[in-house]
């Protein structure tokens, strides 16, 4: 049962930051999430701690398993690759726990790569719908954030 949500804070946008506040997001701790990895000894959670401070990223395999224990889609807490459209449209997301309500215009952008930009403005779009019912509080913050780590991008 909880009697006080604190919200999770995002450090910066790194790997480790965004694996770390979905830890906190679903009440988590480190030793949890390491026991459920299946780390044993003294210091299991020394890994998970290196995970979240950017000391050492989870291979992809562990990364897979992180997703699953945390309940968060792949791609909200993978390495990414900023040549990967995909990536970038996390990183949108990502970045408004640290610059809240920050917008996005690309109305004057050309369809250079109609593929890639679609891909964009309909991401965009989708992520407007539940920014809009986050702030009219059609939903709530965690409804909003639920949202954000299990999206999967199309």
């Amino acid at each position: 049962m909880r009697l006080l949500y604190t919200k999770p804070e995002l450090e910066d946008l790194s790997q480790g930051s965004r694996i770390a506040f979905a830890r906190k997001f679903r009440f988590m701790t480190q030793d949890e999430v390491s026991d459920k990895l299946g780390l044993t000894g003294e210091c299991k959670r020394r890994t998970m701690t290196r995970y979240e401070k950017g000391d050492r990223n989870p291979k992809d395999e562990r990364t897979l398993e992180l997703s699953k224990i945390l309940n968060v889609n792949y791609n909200a807490i993978k390495k990414y690759d900023f040549k990967n459209t995909i990536d970038i449209l996390y990183t949108f997301m990502w970045l408004e726990e640290l610059i809240p309500r920050y917008k996005i215009d690309l109305s004057n952008v050309p369809n250079v790569n109609e593929n890639n930009i679609n891909q964009v403005k309909t991401f965009i779009n989708e992520w407007e719908i539940m920014r809009n019912k986050r702030f009219k509080r059609e939903i709530s913050y965690e409804e909003y954030i639920e949202w954000k780590l299990t999206y999967e991008v199309n």
